[in-house]
């Protein structure tokens, strides 16, 4: 069988399980991306995430993550809601809404993975959900799922941006995608409208200034200087994505499992000052939530009501 019909039976195995989108692009060290990424962590725009400084050889090439691979499989996974928060609420980012995408994500791979060992042959390769030194944007673009927008998340003409990235990366020689130009054209919604000017120039991102940083990744007490720069948000932030114009194609996933508790949607400002251990445990059961944990969320919360 050619190339091209292992590709043609991996994109259709991928659109059965869900999947939104997938690209294939050949494994090979990202040289493009080495001296951004470089400048990023030099000027340390990753603030305390020093996981990101790990691996530097590994996140530019994916042959020394996975012996022998000669493609990257990408994909994308909708997460764009039917219904959001009330308008009286703490926001939370869309993504966490229902269960954690870790899970989700995972399973659905290993059954790719599988497929392709089952219809394929004696293929050996590796599932990454946003847990490794995967540079999943980078690898998602060279498919031509999209293009890294000024907000550095990758976008598409046909659904915006409100999608997880995923990547299977195996030993087999596959049909290669090729990248798509970029859109963004000369748009700076998603610069004018961050709350914390966190995108301080086209396609550069300080992480260590983003709203999601500080209420997900930063262990210790948010700065002071940032105080009422929130604009409510509790966990991660949505803005620059909510902003962008490509975003107005966004449509519902039909994800059963990323649907959020019934509880989460109705939930007002001051509920969520009183939430209690018991109801947190109940509202966000398996959700990606649980990582900045009950007391970092009623962190988050105090903060927004530092004003």
């Amino acid at each position: 069988m050619s190339k091209s019909k292992y590709s043609e039976l991996i994109k259709a195995e991928a659109k059965r399980l869900g999947f939104l989108s997938c690209g294939i692009s050949k494994a090979q060290f990202l040289e493009e991306e080495a001296p951004r990424l470089e400048k990023w962590l030099n000027a340390n725009a990753h603030g305390e995430m020093r996981y990101m400084e790990n691996h530097f050889d590994k996140r530019l090439d994916p042959t020394k993550l996975v012996e022998g691979s000669k493609s990257v499989v990408s994909l994308l996974l909708n997460y764009y809601p039917q219904n959001i928060q009330n308008t009286e609420s703490y926001k939370l980012s869309k993504y966490a809404y229902g269960v954690d995408y870790h899970f989700v994500i995972k399973d659905k791979l290993k059954q790719l993975l599988h497929f392709i060992k089952e219809d394929i042959g004696d293929v050996h390769g590796r599932a990454f959900v946003d847990s490794a030194p995967v540079l999943d944007k980078a690898w998602a673009a060279r498919a031509g799922l999209g293009w890294i927008g000024k907000h550095s998340n990758l976008l598409t003409q046909q659904v915006g941006s409100f999608y997880f990235i995923a990547e299977l990366i195996i030993d087999l020689d596959l049909e290669y995608d090729h990248a798509t130009t970029d859109h963004c054209g000369t748009c700076t919604a998603c610069i004018d409208a961050c709350p914390t000017e966190a995108i301080t120039e086209p396609y550069v991102v300080d992480g260590s200034k983003c709203i999601s940083y500080f209420t997900i990744e930063l262990k210790e007490n948010i700065p002071s200087a940032f105080k009422g720069q929130f604009d409510d948000w509790m966990f991660g932030c949505d803005v620059c994505q909510d902003v962008c114009p490509w975003n107005r194609f966004s449509k519902p996933h039909n994800e059963p499992l990323f649907n959020p508790h019934p509880e989460l949607l109705s939930m007002s400002r001051k509920d969520w000052d009183e939430i209690t251990k018991d109801t947190f445990n109940i509202v966000f059961k398996n959700s990606a939530v649980k990582r900045t944990k009950f007391e970092g969320l009623k962190r988050n919360i105090s903060f927004l009501n530092e004003r």
